[in-house]
């Protein structure tokens, strides 16, 4: 059950990414499973699952622009 609901909520984040970003569905599922949020959404004991989806959303774009907390969390200086 678990993983169907995540698996929901990636494809809600995954559109939500492609309309913003305006390029496809499938260069956003790349771009989300290429990306540090998704290992942090990928792990349970992280707490991002229970964050909304736009939550996520912005700190995926975050990450993308490099300013995301969870990256300089990953990359101190």
């Amino acid at each position: 059950m678990r993983d169907q609901v995540l698996w929901r909520k990636e494809g809600r984040i995954v559109a939500l990414l492609a309309e913003r970003l305006d390029i496809d569905t499938e260069r956003a599922l790349d771009i989300l499973y290429n990306s540090r949020t998704y290992a942090l959404l990928a792990n349970p004991d992280s707490g991002l699952q229970l964050q909304s989806d736009e939550y996520i959303l912005m700190d995926l774009l975050q990450e993308l622009e490099g300013t995301s907390p969870a990256l300089c969390l990953a990359n101190p200086l």
